[in-house]
């Protein structure tokens, strides 16, 4: 982001890099991997990976299973730390809650971390879905309509130096992966003040999004709401479902302009 520090190499422990790198290369797909995997996953030699891998079981962070290592619920307490650091999930809550009761679909909270967008609150509805979603949960915002309001907030040279670096993905035979048509929409995106994706994720699920704004009218994060398509027909999503989207996003400005300059910048 444009704020953001440049650090130089030598300021930095890479060696802390490096572990946080052992932790982030668990996840849904590799949910135990052994010394080898892990040096190949992250790119590091197989006796670096066994001094990362012992350490982190020292402090309790890792667990070994033979050949193999599974992350421990203390890794948790890295992520918790965080949220219980920032104000606007609290906020934002209460008004997830209400909109999740009047669409009856679940409704998120997200906010844009580097090249993905991360959940840091959400209210689900009881219904079950084929796409596990949830808080802390990375999505790729070129397909997502939150993660479109968001890019959408970037100043055109961060914007452009995204989708540059960008690797389009595609999830289903609506997916758009075309860089230009991306930046179209997004530019739409802006003149709207909302963002829809019909399907591009996943089948079936259609998904509406509005932007949330810190005091001063910059864009911090956006709720997005995600419902099946022969439930919600398009023409319900639109007349229907975006009003009280809208009135939910503007709550929330009001509720983060009172707190005004306490708030941290997402």
């Amino acid at each position: 982001m444009a704020n953001e520090e440049v650090i130089a190499p030598r300021d930095m422990v890479q060696s802390l890099i490096k572990g946080l790198a052992v932790i982030q290369a668990f996840g849904p797909d590799r949910k135990s991997m052994s010394m080898t995997e892990v040096a190949n996953t992250i790119g590091i030699s197989k006796p670096s990976a066994r001094r990362f891998l012992l350490t982190l079981q020292s402090a309790g962070y890792v667990r070994r299973e033979g050949e193999q290592f599974r992350l421990l619920p203390k890794v948790l307490d890295l992520g918790l730390a965080y949220f219980s650091s920032i104000d606007l999930p609290e906020i934002a809550e209460r008004h997830l809650e209400e909109l999740n009761m009047q669409v009856k679909e679940a409704c998120s909270l997200g906010i844009l971390d580097g090249d993905s967008v991360i959940y840091i609150a959400r209210a689900q509805w009881q219904r079950v879905r084929s796409v596990s979603v949830r808080v802390g949960t990375r999505i790729d915002p070129a397909t997502t309509a939150l993660g479109r309001v968001l890019l959408a907030s970037l100043p055109d040279d961060e914007l452009d130096a995204w989708i540059d670096r960008h690797k389009f993905e595609v999830y289903t035979e609506y997916t758009v992966a075309d860089p230009k048509r991306l930046r179209a929409i997004l530019d739409d995106v802006r003149e709207k003040g909302w963002a829809m994706c019909d399907q591009e994720v996943e089948l079936g699920v259609r998904t509406l999004a509005a932007p949330v704004h810190k005091p001063g009218g910059k864009v911090v994060a956006g709720v997005n709401v995600a419902a099946n398509y022969q439930r919600v027909p398009l023409d319900k999503l639109i007349e229907d479902v975006l009003p009280q989207l809208l009135d939910t996003t503007a709550r929330i400005d009001r509720d983060l302009a009172v707190y005004g300059p306490g708030l941290i910048d997402y």
